[in-house]
């Protein structure tokens, strides 16, 4: 979808939009990625220390694990909140169109996106919820992903999946390197010069999503559910490749920065449908000095 056609299908939607009747959807974005946030910044922070000490990174799952206590109850449930709230976000903006993509089947396979990620970080939330032990894990899902490989209609699933997450990883690359992200950040001072740290964050965020989507694909391949995973079969892969310690080290601290980028989105992102329309964007506001 091309810059000018979006800008344009949006420009057309929002010229019949009155902001304050969306007003209620951006204390729920606010969460969200602030939730989205907190869950990098935890997961890659305690990471990069056990590899700074000698140990090896983890993912999502033993992270939320490790923490006990009272403190670890609260960040854990904060992260299940914030999930929950992103998810809610992700269906609430693709429903309303809350970004003006429009009907078209472009917009609809942005908005279909839209829903995906809200389930893969409503998944997130109720691991952090399963961990706090207010649910229980059941089943292994290593063992019923390894069933269902055992059928072609599986392999082929299974495949197509990794293969979209290879996609979405490239599309963050794509992103990273158009720096499109910052038509929805509001202009500052903050967000004008801090730019570099937010580039490297979504960098490396797409280098995650291509691992794990390459891993998830090679499962199909190979009928096999153990090299399959999140950010920790990404953090294990990586690990066991020349300089694996120093990739996995570095790849944290970018993930740190993809925790720094979810944090400026909590608090400076514009929702189209809901802003004000005198609100100027960092990819408006470099424009006009450009010109």
């Amino acid at each position: 979808m091309s810059t000018n056609s979006v800008q344009s299908t949006r420009s057309e939607i929002l010229s019949h939009n009155d902001p304050d009747d969306f007003a209620w959807a951006v204390p729920i974005m606010r969460t969200g990625y602030a939730g989205r946030g907190l869950v990098y910044l935890v997961v890659a922070g305690l990471s990069l220390w056990s590899v700074v000490s000698g140990g090896q990174a983890e993912g999502t799952k033993s992270t939320l694990q490790s923490l006990d206590g009272a403190t670890g109850f609260a960040v854990i449930f904060a992260i299940a909140t914030g999930m929950f709230a992103y998810a809610i976000w992700r269906a609430v903006d693709s429903f309303w169109d809350l970004e003006a993509y429009g009907s078209g089947a472009k917009g609809i396979v942005a908005r279909f996106g839209m829903l995906v990620t809200g389930l893969i970080h409503g998944a997130i939330g109720a691991l952090a919820v399963t961990v706090l032990g207010v649910a229980s894990s059941g089943s292994s899902s290593k063992e019923l992903l390894n069933q269902f490989l055992q059928t072609t209609a599986g392999v082929w699933i299974v495949g197509g999946i990794g293969l979209a997450t290879m996609g979405t990883g490239f599309y963050y690359f794509y992103k990273a390197a158009s720096q499109s992200y910052r038509e929805h950040l509001e202009a500052n001072h903050f967000t004008m010069h801090w730019n570099p740290l937010l580039r490297i964050g979504v960098a490396a965020q797409g280098v995650v999503v291509l691992i794990i989507g390459g891993l998830i694909a090679y499962a199909a391949i190979s009928a096999n559910a153990s090299s399959a995973g999140g950010i920790d079969a990404a953090f294990e892969w990586l690990h066991q490749q020349a300089y694996g310690r120093v990739l996995v080290g570095a790849l944290c601290a970018g993930l740190l920065m993809f925790s720094l980028f979810c944090f400026v989105n909590a608090v400076y992102r514009i929702v189209p449908k809901a802003a004000d329309p005198s609100v100027e964007s960092v990819a408006r506001k470099v424009k006009a000095m450009a010109s």
